[in-house]
């Protein structure tokens, strides 16, 4: 709420302040409610009948429409109608520092537009859903609930484990070029069709002895997992390799190798990595001798 020289003839020479009036008004049953704001000049004399007005003025709202000004506090997201000979500036005077100067929905602390029925009842558009959403925010930001994540690299950490939930999450990742996740010890990996720069010598060096899901999921990952867990426990280690025709088996077992040979060998592994390699198309052959898919 910034201040200023106030300059009409009823108020000359009064601080006038600016306030931000938030609309939630249903234009009809169909219709969303209107988002707008608007910027009211204020001064301590001014009364919630002088704000709603200059709102209604300012938002080119139908002025044969009865309104009311409430006020939404941070504190249990309290919601107070004021009365026509209200102050709203010396409401907003009490509020915290932060909230005088600007004072956004997302800071706790604003005044909303509501429509009056006829009847004097106030009609409440989303206030119950903005409610719910303001005392959501307050109980994560005191560590009561866990913080919304844009996506999760493991669907085991997902909050309602949903078919809709999982593939929302892993569409999520692919359009960031994140095209493995992990469920729990399992590698999901989406097929990007094309070449990503995520295989060279560096990622299989910072993958290198990290315990799974320390890092971003990775097919190096599993690779080292397994090659450590070998040399530790001194027992052959299987890695299962599943997905339909063209879902990147076949490049997902090269990656695997090469990280496989890159480990063992430590630089000396291009004569074994090729003959292993070449290897593929016979194991292909013999072991996928059907596909679902053309």
């Amino acid at each position: 709420m910034s201040v200023k020289e106030a300059g009409s003839s009823g108020h000359r020479g009064q601080a006038a302040y600016h306030l931000h009036i938030y609309p939630q008004l249903a234009t009809s049953e169909s219709q969303a409610p209107c988002q707008a704001s608007c910027r009211v000049t204020a001064t301590k004399d001014s009364t919630t009948s002088d704000v709603i007005q200059d709102a209604i003025t300012s938002l080119q709202l139908d002025g044969s429409k009865r309104y009311v000004l409430v006020e939404v506090k941070e504190t249990g997201g309290e919601e107070w109608v004021l009365d026509a000979n209200d102050s709203p500036v010396h409401r907003v005077l009490l509020w915290p520092r932060r909230a005088q100067d600007e004072h956004p929905q997302e800071d706790g602390y604003y005044f909303l537009l509501q429509e009056r029925n006829a009847d004097g009842t106030i009609k409440y558009v989303h206030m119950q859903l903005m409610s719910q959403a303001t005392a959501t925010r307050r109980l994560v930001e005191r560590g009561l609930l866990p913080r919304p994540q844009a996506d999760f690299d493991d669907l085991c950490n997902l909050p309602e484990l949903t078919e809709e939930n999982l593939l929302k999450n892993l569409k999520h990742r692919f359009l960031q070029q994140k095209i493995y996740t992990y469920a729990g010890s399992i590698l999901v990996a989406v097929n990007p069709f094309k070449f990503l720069p995520i295989y060279n010598p560096k990622y299989v060096k910072m993958y290198e002895n990290q315990q799974l899901g320390k890092l971003e999921p990775h097919v190096f990952a599993l690779a080292d997992v397994t090659y450590y867990a070998m040399l530790r426990k001194h027992v052959n280690q299987c890695i299962v390799i599943s997905g339909e025709s063209g879902s990147g088996k076949t490049q997902s077992t090269n990656f695997l190798i090469h990280c496989l040979t890159a480990l063992s060998q430590k630089g000396y592994a291009s004569g074994v990595e090729r003959t292993i390699l070449g290897a593929g198309p016979v194991l292909e052959d013999a072991g996928w001798l059907e596909s679902d898919r053309l």
